[in-house]
């Protein structure tokens, strides 16, 4: 049989060509989810590669006469790394995170989560900021039903959490509380809730050098929908810890673990994952800072449809 276009039944031309538009979106996201540990693991490589023949001796000099960025300070990649560690530093910034689940569903399937984790700080008055965190996941889930079916890929539920927090630090100590809010933003019913939701959110930092740690927590409730399988309510606590060992020049490794409860779900609600990861900050031809990251977590706990464990990635841009 052909493998032509399909119709969908129950679209009017609109809906349809919406619908082929955002299969079009996909395949084009889906070539930048693949490709994006590719180069993060690459370019660490190479770094790591860089760093090791920087540290041999010197041979005899050679000088080739073309034009090139000046060196980044090791001091000054070093303090920028730790510094996007806070998740509530006054730094804007743009973190690309994929974050991708092995073993998800009846088939044993691959999921894909890329999150566009812009964050801006508000100045609004002396010694105070709001810090803006807005997670926007693309997301692609297999098929949970017995028969393996196309996996729907799309937008799922948009969260955005402004922490009210001072710019002066106690002994290192900094802390944020705020609202965190649920955009129903889903294009497939698979996909996650259409239900606004609303709760609190709070964080306390310690930047105590060359560690930085802390906690974050926040609890989204939907505001309505409906309960049981296959229901639109949800209740979701998200406990993450985070400590990282900065090494100097840029490199760190670390530990942050998202922790989740999923209060409504049916059996085990609890999402545990124990894993590392480590990265370096570096600055393209001298001048942007670049975070690189990647990282691996083994899910101790976890829900029966959920992955086992999860291999993380991480591309941020800062400002």
């Amino acid at each position: 049989m052909g493998q032509g276009r399909q119709h969908r039944p129950g679209l009017n031309p609109d809906q349809l060509r919406m619908a082929n538009g955002l299969a079009m979106i996909g395949i084009r996201v889906s070539a930048l989810r693949i490709c994006m540990p590719l180069v993060v693991i690459g370019t660490l490589s190479c770094s790591l590669v860089h760093a090791q023949s920087a540290s041999q001796p010197a041979g005899p000099e050679v000088r080739v006469n073309l034009e090139a960025p000046q060196p980044q300070a090791a001091g000054d990649v070093g303090a920028l790394a730790e510094k996007l560690q806070n998740p509530i530093a006054d730094l804007i910034s743009i973190p690309f995170q994929s974050n991708t689940n092995f073993n998800v569903g009846p088939h044993d399937s691959a999921q894909d989560i890329l999150n566009i984790q812009p964050v801006i700080p508000i100045h609004i008055g002396d010694g105070w900021n709001v810090i803006t965190r807005t997670i926007i996941p693309l997301t692609w889930s297999p098929s949970y039903q017995p028969l393996a079916s196309v996996p729907p890929f799309g937008l799922g539920l948009t969260s955005f959490s402004a922490f009210l927090s001072p710019s002066k630090t106690i002994d290192g100590w900094t802390w944020g509380a705020g609202p965190i809010f649920g955009l129903p933003t889903i294009t497939d019913k698979f996909l996650g809730s259409n239900v606004w939701g609303a709760g609190p959110a709070v964080v306390a930092v310690r930047t105590a050098p060359p560690w930085v740690y802390g906690l974050l927590i926040n609890n989204l409730f939907s505001l309505g929908g409906t309960a049981g399988r296959g229901g639109t309510s949800y209740s979701v606590m998200t406990i993450n810890p985070f400590v990282n060992y900065n090494f100097g020049g840029g490199w760190f490794v670390g530990a942050v673990p998202i922790v989740t409860a999923s209060w409504d779900t049916a059996g085990e609600k609890w999402t545990l994952p124990v894993g590392i990861q480590g990265g370096r900050l570096i600055k393209v031809r001298g001048k942007l800072p670049v975070n690189l990251l990647v990282g691996a977590y083994y899910n101790v706990l976890r829900p029966s449809a959920a992955g086992t464990w999860q291999l993380r990635t991480q591309i941020a841009l800062i400002f």
